[in-house]
């Protein structure tokens, strides 16, 4: 039986020329040997399978025939050629550091440099993993690595750049290799599938490049292993399944179910994925990658980006047109969030669950709506009236014919921008009455700058903007808005605008108790306590209300000050929403040590004993005793 010998091994490059993906260090290392301007000492740096040992092998081979060819490779037929590929050179010398890492194998190596070569003109060392050296024995490395004898070379190999000492690495040529692309893996399993006369499939071989994570030779070893499992007819599905990974065809089907919205079918794709024995965070980061490869598919100018093959790149193309620009963005913000919080939850599952379904909540609109601020607001009737309680997020709707005003999405923020700004809001006013929203007619419609609403609460609205009721909400002028909030702190703006808010009828301000807030300041601090310890026990500080909404901090120090300070803005949105209430201010103080406390010398201890017992000194005096 023939001895099999991997691909990593039998195809391994013997030529500058058939380096994979480092053509820029095999172009200056060619230069180097055909202008014989050759340093003595090379560090080869870079990830593992990339080429550095095999860079170094070629180098030693070519530096040392007797007979390049014009294109600086060696020859193959010189006796320094034919020695080297028959592994009997004696001008190379090959050390393992991770096995041959201490003081006496240097000190070896030191005294055979001293011998000149018996054939060619250099005596070339590669030292591969010289990460892995110690201290002693790089401190015994480092004069003869300045000043070498004139025939010896050293090639220094390692993938930790970080852990080899300055001193090293400053009598070096630093040479950088890059991880190979996935296109330049691709095409050499390819060559070696038609060496090897297998059939393969170049989505195949994408697939098995990507896996390989720009190492060549870990891309060879996974190509055997494949062909040993699937013979001589590689394909994609076959790929797939022994490699364990999840197909392409779950991400295609899941964006288009997002993209109809058809939530229960998106949520048993899901399933099925998880049936398959797949983890559901390795689902939430293709998705996220397919959905980036989607986003690059939008302008010809990053097609480039998308590593995939020529069948998958279709599809690609295909449904990145039935997709808008901000429904991918936003889709990609919902993932990200997913995938941070994937570690943390204590329901993956339904956590991925929620967000396919915030998903196809995007596609309705193409995701170029902003839906960051929706509000949540009873369904109305065209008629004004409230249907049978239940609560929905809706979405801008045009006004009916008859002037009727249906219930719109207006948030807060953007009432009070549109009449702080003097611009009229796109959408109709939503105000708050009798902690209800109704609907009304857009500010300004009348002319004159109001709003005018039903008392009752109804929110019946007719077609020239007014309605008879008890009482009528009235928008404060701009100009006095204007500049009531102009002035004063950040702090201040912010309670100002909340008084703003509430004389609008924007936002309910209603009072609390110390014990409610006590209840959402814990409720609060807790949360935070799952991310840090120390400013769970800031938040535990004394604290105090007074006048009703201003909240009294006292910190231990500056330093849980200023942590604070940073906190302060999220606590107080958090606070403010909980108890229903803008006008919530916090103030951080530092409590004052006291210092009255000392510490006392042993001379002072003694003084202040004696003065509670004075037969103290008639003791210290009988025995002759030292204060010290």
């Amino acid at each position: 039986m023939e001895n099999f010998i991997v691909s990593a091994r039998k195809y391994r490059p013997a030529t500058f020329d058939s380096v994979v993906g480092q053509g820029s260090i095999t172009t200056t290392l060619k230069n180097a040997i055909r202008s014989n301007h050759l340093a003595q000492a090379f560090l080869f740096c870079g990830p593992r399978g990339v080429g550095k040992t095999t860079c170094a092998r070629i180098l030693a081979k070519t530096i040392n025939c007797s007979n390049l060819t014009p294109q600086t490779e060696a020859c193959n037929q010189c006796d320094s050629c034919t020695s080297f590929n028959s592994g009997q050179s004696l001008n190379v010398y090959e050390l393992d550091a991770a096995s041959n890492n201490s003081v006496d194998d240097i000190r070896n190596l030191v005294d055979q440099v001293r011998f000149a070569p018996q054939l060619g003109q250099y005596k070339v060392y590669i030292i591969d993993e010289v990460h892995m050296l110690s201290q002693a024995a790089f401190n015994a490395f480092l004069k003869t690595l300045e000043e070498p004898p004139r025939h010896a070379i050293f090639i220094l190999a390692t993938t930790e750049r970080h852990k080899i000492l300055p001193t090293i690495l400053s009598r070096c040529q630093i040479f950088n290799f890059n991880r190979i692309q996935v296109d330049d893996i691709a095409k050499h399993l390819a060559y070696i599938a038609q060496s090897e006369n297998v059939s393969a499939e170049p989505d195949a071989l994408h697939v098995i490049a990507q896996k390989a994570d720009g190492a060549l030779r870990d891309a060879c070893s996974i190509f055997d292993q494949v062909v040993t499992f699937a013979g001589s007819n590689v394909t994609y599905k076959s790929v797939i399944e022994n490699l364990n990974v999840l197909d392409y065809d779950y991400y295609f089907r899941v964006t288009d179910q997002i993209l109809s919205e058809n939530i229960p079918q998106a949520l048993l794709t899901y399933n099925e994925v998880l049936h398959n024995g797949f983890d559901g965070h390795v689902f939430v980061a293709g998705l996220a990658e397919h959905l980036r490869n989607l986003l690059v598919c939008k302008d010809a100018s990053t097609l480039q980006l998308l590593e995939a093959g020529a069948n998958i790149r279709e599809k690609y193309k295909e449904q990145s047109g039935r997709c808008s620009q901000p429904f991918l963005l936003r889709a990609l913000g919902l993932i990200n969030r997913c995938d941070v919080s994937y570690k943390t939850v204590r329901n993956p599952r339904l956590l991925v669950e929620f967000t396919l379904m915030q998903l196809c909540s995007l596609s309705s609109n193409g995701g170029d709506a902003e839906k960051k601020n929706d509000t949540v607001i009873p369904v109305l009737k065209k008629n004004g009236s409230e249907s049978s309680g239940a609560s929905t997020v809706v979405t801008a709707n045009p006004i009916a014919s008859n002037g009727n005003a249906q219930a719109q999405p207006v948030t807060s923020e953007e009432k009070l921008a549109a009449v702080v700004s003097n611009v009229q809001p796109p959408r109709p006013e939503t105000l708050v009455q009798n902690g209800t929203e109704i609907s009304g007619k857009p500010v300004s419609e009348n002319g004159n700058g109001l709003a005018h609403v039903n008392g009752n609460g109804n929110g019946s609205v007719n077609g020239n903007g007014s309605a008879n009721g008890q009482r009528k909400a009235t928008l404060k002028s701009v100009g006095s808005i204007s500049s009531f909030v102009s002035a004063g702190s950040k702090d201040e703006k912010q309670t100002q605008l909340a008084e703003v808010k509430s004389s609008l009828g924007v936002a309910e301000v209603q009072d609390f108790t110390e014990e409610q807030l006590n209840t959402v300041w814990n409720e609060f601090a807790l949360g935070v306590k799952a991310k840090s310890m120390n400013d769970y026990v800031i938040l535990t500080a004394p604290r105090t209300l007074q006048e009703k909404t201003r909240i009294e901090l006292a910190v231990a120090n500056a330093t849980q000050a200023e942590i604070m300070e940073k906190m302060k803005t999220e606590l107080l949105q958090y606070v403010r929403e909980k108890l229903k209430n803008y006008t919530i201010q916090l103030n951080i103080t530092i409590n004052k040590v006291d210092d009255s406390r000392k510490m006392f010398t042993a001379q002072e201890k003694y003084m202040r004993m004696r003065e509670i017992n004075p037969d103290l000194e008639k003791l210290r005096k009988q025995f002759d005793l030292n204060l010290d």
